[in-house]
């Protein structure tokens, strides 16, 4: 017969092709199901969860909202201004606010949610002794004492918990992107609710006033006491000074312009003596200028035609002119007339008293400048000598002044220090009185018409969700809990194994009895498994398989009959070979004896004709387990089986061996290393994937070769969401 594909028997392209001795590749990953998908099949498989859950959720939330108490909410709308508008140009003690600086935004929000404003709220609603407010907020046994008065304690205590009581029922929400905020007042009384929010909303103004005023109040009296110091100390200051001078004899005046209120500074007094100086070494410049012009003009007196003096004297000037006069006119006598003669006596006479008075009124001027000389040289000698004194005088006041400079300037720092102090004082006194209020009220509270909560709706909404993650965490650990396949995908995910196939359960009927029906779904099932058996090495279905599973009545016997009846059909040669010598059940689903198999080729015995038994389907053979032995694997130990498979191999086309399973027993592991591949039988829905996992270790610690899995009694009303493994498809009648 020729070779089954997978298309002739209708199966899809989805299954994996396998090469080389047998299953998966050495390097090839296993095929992972993609996250969404996973998802899905997993909310699939636990939706009665889920669905219980959600419903939980939704009917918890609906008698929540029923029973809430309802709440009313009433909101008063702030404008909290950065700064306030200034009358004057005087600065208040708290520093402006710059548009970028939000902490002052921080602040005033801190402000509004504080316990002292919360307290003083509940003293202006008189909240503090009323037992129905307390008992709205489940506060009712601070009032159980009604007879006893409340003493001071009592009442600080009741202050107290209101204020919290409040805080827990106000709420402050700024306005994204604006200067304003809103106070929320929530309460099962939609007038207290108005009340809670004007109040608040008028206390936090007032506190905010009473602070910036405190503010002034502080600084203006620790101006008041530190302006006290400050002038004590001036005074102390300035006797030291004034009495230091008076013992040293200093005497300083103010400089011009430098002088404001009687006060003076060190930097702009003089000392007498410096003004003498000053005054002396002027007169003493022009002494000098005075005696070299003298000394000059002196000099130039010994020469009278180049004197200066003479030059510009007029009385010497008028004599020379008249003695030229006479000289001329005595020329113009001796012209004509002799020396002697008395007419030219005359002039020469007169010629020679005009001499002498030019002589006597030149020695005038030279006596003169003789004298101006000498005196101003006196005069410098001795403005001279005036200047020396006063230099050595101001030496020493220089030298006295020192410590007196030093009384000056602590005295001129005390004044500028308690000058500055008093005017910083009279600016707060103006500033604190017209300071503006910087918050407004933009929106008034109102009473409420309807409940802000509970809201049906929302509390439906978030019930469902919660209900939902909830629901959604329990299968969360549901799923790592449960580790059970029951799932085809689930073979290659979770074991990493080819999935061969998988083999329906069988209702109504025992599944040998589904085995004999060429058309039951069983049989096609199988069917698929040897279309993949094909597929399986790169020469086709292995000569010789052995049929695993984790533990018994897995379906393991039933897949070994089913796998070598479905090879016979396809008309080869197939020995069906019961390996499982602790509990057999091949020979009973033939209706053979068990006297004479496996166990006695294994015990010594070299026919293995006579262990072979016909059935009632052409091609296929079976040898039976044989009689129990004390312990099966110390046969199985040796060679034997792989010496009894050797030689059926060269009469059949095929050994299947049904193997024992692995869990608790050694046999497994050594009939897989006897065989050329392993089909592995999983159980849906009941054994473990940890389980399987230890198993397959132990197999692949053999050197075992692995084909495949097949899950067997799958139910594919119970396989998860988009597989579509449900076996609809049957033959007509």
């Amino acid at each position: 017969m020729d070779t089954i594909s997978p298309q002739m028997l209708g199966l899809s392209s989805d299954y994996t092709l396998f090469t080389g001795k047998g299953g998966a590749p050495e390097n090839a990953p296993a095929p992972r199901i993609p996250p969404l998908r996973r998802l899905l099949r997993i909310a699939s498989r636990w939706r009665w969860v889920l669905i219980g859950s959600v419903l939980a959720g939704a009917l918890f939330g609906i008698f929540v909202t029923l029973m809430m108490t309802r709440q009313y909410s009433s909101t008063a709308r702030l404008q909290i201004s950065r700064e306030t508008a200034h009358v004057v140009n005087i600065d208040s003690v708290e520093r402006d606010t710059s548009v970028a600086d939000q902490e002052f935004y921080q602040t005033q929000y801190g402000l509004l949610q504080a316990q002292v404003l919360a307290e003083r709220v509940a003293r202006d609603l008189n909240v503090v002794d009323d037992p129905n407010f307390f008992r709205m907020f489940g506060h009712k046994e601070l009032f159980a004492d009604n007879g006893r008065h409340p003493s001071d304690e009592d009442r600080a205590k009741r202050n107290d918990i209101a204020g919290r009581i409040l805080l827990g029922v106000v709420g402050v929400a700024p306005v994204r992107g604006s200067s304003l905020v809103d106070v929320r007042a929530v309460t099962p009384d939609p007038a207290l609710s108005q009340r809670i929010a004007a109040t608040w909303a008028r206390d936090f103004i007032a506190s905010n006033l009473e602070r910036r005023y405190e503010a002034s109040s502080y600084a203006r009296h620790f101006l008041e006491v530190r302006l006290e110091q400050l002038r004590e100390k001036l005074e102390t200051s300035e006797k030291e000074e004034v009495g230091y001078a008076a013992r040293q004899g200093i005497i300083n005046l103010p400089a011009p312009g430098n002088q404001k209120d009687g006060t003076t500074s060190a930097g702009g007094d003089r000392s007498m003596l410096t003004d003498d100086l000053t005054a002396l070494n002027t007169a003493l410049e022009t002494a000098t200028t005075e005696r070299i012009i003298a000394q000059t003009r002196l000099r130039e007196a010994n020469h009278p035609d180049a004197s200066s003096e003479a030059l510009s004297n007029e009385a010497l000037n008028s004599l020379r002119q008249k003695r030229a006069e006479a000289a001329g006119d005595y020329a113009k006598l001796m012209a004509q007339l002799q020396p002697k003669y008395p007419q030219a006596r005359a002039v020469q006479l007169q010629v020679q008293e005009l001499d002498k008075a030019i002589a006597q009124e030149e020695n005038r001027i030279r006596t003169w400048l003789r004298q101006s000389y000498d005196s101003a040289r006196a005069r410098e000698a001795a403005l001279s000598e005036r200047v020396e004194a006063l230099k050595a005088n101001l030496n020493d006041l220089r030298q006295r002044s020192i410590q007196y400079n030093i009384y000056q300037r602590d005295a001129d720092t005390n004044r500028e220090l308690y000058n500055a102090l008093l005017q910083r004082y009279k600016e707060i006194g103006v500033a604190g009185g017209i300071e503006n209020n910087n918050i407004a009220i933009a929106d008034p509270p109102k009473v409420p018409a309807n409940p802000s909560s509970p809201r049906l709706m929302v509390n439906l909404i978030l019930s469902i969700l919660a209900g939902g993650a909830i629901g959604a965490l329990i299968v969360a650990v549901l799923e790592q809990i449960d580790e059970g396949i029951s799932n085809p995908a689930e073979i290659e995910e979770k074991l990493g194994l080819p999935l061969l196939g998988t083999a329906p359960k069988v209702v109504g009927e025992a599944p040998i009895e589904a085995l004999q029906n060429p058309r039951s779904l069983l049989v096609e099932a199988y069917l698929a498994v040897q279309a993949n058996l094909e597929l399986s090495t790169a020469h086709g279905t292995p000569r010789s398989i052995a049929v695993i599973s984790t533990r018994p009545r897995e379906g393991k016997s039933t897949t070994t009959i089913a796998l070598a009846q479905s090879l016979s059909r396809a008309r080869r040669k197939v020995v069906l070979i019961d390996a499982d010598m602790r509990s057999p059940s091949v020979h009973a689903a033939f209706g053979l004896a068990n006297t004479h198999g496996v166990s006695n080729f294994l015990a010594g015995v070299e026919g293995i004709d006579s262990m072979l038994h016909a059935t009632g389907q052409d091609g296929l053979s079976v040898i039976t387990a044989g009689p129990q032995p004390p312990n099966a694997a110390e046969l199985l130990t040796g060679d034997r089986l792989s010496a009894l498979v050797q030689r059926l191999q060269q009469k059949f086309d095929h050994v299947i061996v049904d193997s024992p399973p692995v869990i608790g027993l050694a046999d497994a592991p050594l009939v897989g290393a006897a065989v050329q591949g392993v089909i592995f039988v999983v159980e849906s829905r009941s054994i473990q994937a940890g389980t399987v996992k230890i198993a397959l270790d132990r197999m692949r610690t053999a050197h075992v070769n692995i084909l495949g899995a097949i899950l067997t009694k799958f139910e594919a009303r119970h396989a998860h969401l988009g597989y579509g493994y449900d076996y609809g498809y049957g033959y007509g009648k």
